[in-house]
């Protein structure tokens, strides 16, 4: 199976009627040689461009080789280009039909598709560079580097070296959760600040001395919200929903935060309806902690 990529066009110009009115490729290249071409009767197109470019016998190659990409690739084979910023793919029928301004269409199996096999978008930003720079491509058709890390991409799986970083990443995790559960009250809490430092809050203060309903005050001066911390080891629903309701009764924050580690019940019946009140569990924390570069603070202070 071959993957090629195509350019819809000069300047992309028949990008929208190709995918989202006609469902085909297209290829300029106007020449008499049509029916040459689906015959095969290469040696008379080349001629053809070899005059066209001057003499130039590997423009006329390369203008050969991409012609005879769009009439001879099967419908087995794969076809990509970039539009509104997300690769598009398609099979296509091995027909080739000539329009009345000389140009060349072949009609797409299905739709074009933006998805991968799974239904996840194909967005430019979640691809690796060396697919997404066949954009500046000055031709029409070429190949493309990695063409079985293309396949997986469209074929929805997992890439090998994802996968295993992915698995390391879940094994960390679970072993920070661990490190995490095991700090004193006092060390959690300090976690706890830490990671708001680490994010960019500023701390106004440390209150959970002297005012028993908040641990921390801080303020975000990117988003110019304050906001008050509750820090517990341990907690029950019944414990998050009493500071919700004591979180409305500060009116100069903007938003409240309760972070825990062990929670005594079914943390899947609890229900925080308020936008504004932000529940971290320990999976939370721990993503948190990981994101935050504090690990070697944690493995400190568990030595």
């Amino acid at each position: 199976m071959k993957i090629r990529y195509i350019k819809l066009g000069n300047g992309g110009k028949w990008e929208s009627s190709c995918i989202e009115q006609e469902q085909t490729l297209r290829l300029g290249y106007e020449s008499p040689y049509h029916q040459e071409s689906l015959s095969g009767e290469w040696d008379s197109v080349f001629d053809y461009w070899l005059k066209a470019r001057s003499g130039n016998r590997g423009a006329a190659a390369r203008d050969l080789n991409q012609i005879r990409d769009f009439y001879e690739l099967k419908e087995s084979d794969i076809w990509i280009t970039f539009y509104k910023r997300k690769l598009y793919w398609c099979h296509a029928y091995e027909n080739v039909h000539q329009l009345e301004d000389g140009s060349r269409i072949r009609k797409v199996v299905g739709s074009w598709s933006c998805e991968d096999k799974n239904g996840a978008p194909l967005s430019i930003e979640n691809i690796d560079g060396r697919i997404t720079k066949v954009q500046g491509f000055r031709g029409t058709i070429c190949g493309i580097e990695l063409p079985e890390y293309l396949q997986r991409k469209i074929d929805g799986e997992t890439q090998p070296e994802i996968q295993s970083t992915k698995d390391a990443l879940a094994a960390l995790k679970h072993n920070v959760e661990s490190l995490i559960k095991g700090l004193w009250w006092n060390d959690f809490e300090l976690l706890v600040d830490l990671i708001f430092s680490q994010s960019g809050w500023q701390r106004i203060s440390v209150l959970g001395k002297t005012e028993k309903d908040i641990d921390l005050d801080v303020f975000s001066p990117v988003t110019q919200k304050r906001a008050f911390v509750q820090v517990k080891s341990t907690t029950t629903a019944n414990q998050i929903e009493s500071y919700q309701e004591i979180f409305n009764q500060y009116h100069q924050y903007d938003e409240m935060y309760f972070v825990f580690h062990t929670f005594s019940g079914d943390l899947g019946k609890l229900s925080i309806e308020d936008p504004r009140v932000a529940v971290w569990d320990i999976s939370r924390v721990a993503d948190l902690v990981i994101n935050a570069g504090l690990i070697g603070w944690l493995l400190a202070k568990r030595t």
